[in-house]
Order: structure tokens, then C-alpha cells, then sequence
């Protein structure tokens, strides 16, 4: 029985490539000489720290800019609030987003059942595997999902026969 599954995944090396360019370009910046101003990569987080608010948003600026310059969603990045210490440090912490969370995934099959298609939808830990009859039925639920808006970006591999 032909299926695939509807996964929303980062790749970890274009973060890392996306944080290694700004870094270059933080480090050529005239407006950043002399200051404190650092990026840093954990995992799934990318760490923005300078020495006041205005830089920290210059180099979020910066980081988003080169995220999307890379392929990856803005989708699955989550920006939270900067962080200002009483001393004038600033801090901020921009979130990749990896997998289906639980709401979403009940989203996107209830929208594949929705669909009127001979085409079963299951959630499987992060992501969603849909299974049908024929190709033909799983390559109309891709191409309505792509067409269709979810909350986070979306993709579709281990199509098998």
C-alpha cells in the first residue's frame, strides 16, 4: 500500500551554515566594531546577546535575513521577546521549530480526511503518515496541502510504493 509522511523539519546544517554567515557579517559590520555583540547556536536555539536593545535587533535582523536566505521558513522560527538586563545587556532567544506539534498534526489529518480522498491519515509521534490505494490519491493530498495554509511549514518525504 503506497504512502508517505507529512513532516516539518529543519535541516541542521543550513541553521548552521545560516548562523556561520551572520557571524561573518556581524564581525563586518562597522556599526558593530568594538561591541560586545554575539551569536550563538544550542540545538534549536540561536542566542542573540549585545549591549543594548537596538543592536540585539539589528542582529536578529541579520540572523532572519540569512535564515531566509538559506531555504529555511520563517514558519518554524519563533522569535521571542529581547531581554533587557538592568545594566543595558540585552538578550534574545530566536526558537527553530522541529516536528509536528500534537495540534497541528490533528490539523493536517483532519484536513487529509477532509479531503474526500481514498486516503487514510494516522499521527505518529512528530509526524503524520497518510496511506492510500493508488499514488494518484497520495499525490492529490500533497498537492492540496501544499496549497492549503498550516500554522508551520510542511514537508512530505518517504513516498514509498
Amino acid at each position: 500500500m503506497p504512502s508517505f509522511d507529512i513532516v516539518s523539519e529543519v535541516s541542521s546544517m543550513e541553521i548552521e551554515n545560516a548562523v556561520n554567515q551572520a557571524k561573518k557579517e556581524l564581525a563586518n559590520r562597522f556599526d558593530f566594531r568594538g561591541s560586545k555583540a554575539e551569536i550563538a547556536l544550542d540545538k534549536n536555539e540561536i542566542k542573540l546577546t549585545a549591549e543594548d536593545e537596538f543592536k540585539v535587533i539589528a542582529i536578529e535582523e541579520i540572523v532572519i535575513n540569512k535564515l531566509t536566505k538559506r531555504g529555511i521558513s520563517l514558519k518554524n522560527v519563533e522569535r521571542c521577546p529581547a531581554d533587557l538586563s538592568p545594566l543595558g545587556h540585552a538578550r534574545q532567544v530566536i526558537k527553530i521549530k522541529q516536528g509536528l506539534e500534537s495540534d497541528v498534526a490533528k490539523e493536517v489529518s483532519q484536513f487529509v480526511r477532509d479531503a474526500k480522498l481514498k486516503c487514510t491519515a494516522a499521527i505518529e509521534g512528530g509526524k503524520v503518515r497518510v496511506a492510500g490505494k493508488n499514488r494518484d490519491d497520495l499525490q492529490a493530498v500533497i498537492a492540496a496541502c501544499r496549497a492549503h495554509e498550516f500554522p508551520i511549514a510542511l514537508q512530505f518525504n518517504n513516498f514509498r510504493d
